[in-house]
């Protein structure tokens, strides 16, 4: 086991413990769990506003960019794998 391992598990370790104690009273626990829920509302009410106005000034929404990302690194995917094919012979 080396010294980034130890480091690790002793950063867990501690993590741990601090999350114990933090989650040990249950007002303090329910006021996370709160803020974490409101947080994730913005986040989503943000990716709506910013859907909206990408569609109001005819850019093609974020949803279509992944979708092509994909699509791009399947077909660098399967290139890598033609041109091995193609090495081989």
């Amino acid at each position: 086991m080396g010294i980034a391992d130890d480091l690790k598990r002793q950063a867990l370790n501690v993590s741990g413990k601090a999350m114990e104690k933090l989650m040990a009273d249950d007002r303090r626990a329910m006021a996370i769990a709160n803020a974490i829920g409101k947080a994730q509302r913005g986040k989503q009410a943000l990716d709506r506003g910013q859907e909206e106005l990408m569609k109001a000034l005819n850019f093609a929404p974020r949803s279509e960019f992944k979708a092509l990302g994909k699509q791009l690194s399947s077909l660098k995917r399967r290139l890598r794998e033609l041109d091995e094919k193609l090495g081989e012979l």
